[in-house]
């Protein structure tokens, strides 16, 4: 199947260590598709909460569509996230760790389907977000060096 990434949490991988990664289904309205196709959603803030043994994302912001009507949606409620029973039990024992927390990844299409990229996550220490920063500045650097050199 064909997929095309909608949006990307960059901020995740620099707060987090991504743990464990799994694709998930959302829950979604008709006008909530719409928007997210056009691209309008941002995942920035959101994590993942258990209820009631069901997982569900919160503080995603899916902006209302723009051709929509009076029927249009709430861009900040709490959508249910789609898992078989067996990954929600393993996610929900993760999280009862301390210094563990669940936040979408990526949110995509494959095929028709809008899809939601969840990883179980730990929190970076201080130093372990300047010796990203450390690397990536030398990523940079040598990547300009060799075009330099050509």
């Amino acid at each position: 199947m064909d997929r095309k990434n909608i949006i990307t949490n960059k901020k995740a991988f620099f707060e987090y260590e991504v743990l464990e990664t799994y694709e998930a289904g959302i829950q979604l309205l008709g006008t909530e598709v719409k928007s997210i196709r056009d691209g309008r959603c941002n995942i920035a803030e959101s994590y993942v909460i258990e209820d009631n043994n069901e997982l569900f994302i919160k503080s995603l912001n899916i902006s209302p569509y723009k051709n929509g009507n009076i029927n249009n949606h709430d861009p900040l409620r709490k959508r249910k996230i789609l898992l078989h029973r067996k990954e929600i039990s393993k996610i929900i024992r993760a999280v009862k760790e301390k210094g563990i927390t669940v936040i979408p990844i990526k949110i995509y299409l494959l095929g028709s389907l809008i899809k939601v990229e969840i990883a179980i996550c730990r929190g970076k220490k201080l130093y372990d977000k300047r010796e990203a920063i450390k690397e990536k500045d030398n990523k940079k650097n040598i990547q300009r060096e060799l075009r330099s050199k050509l």
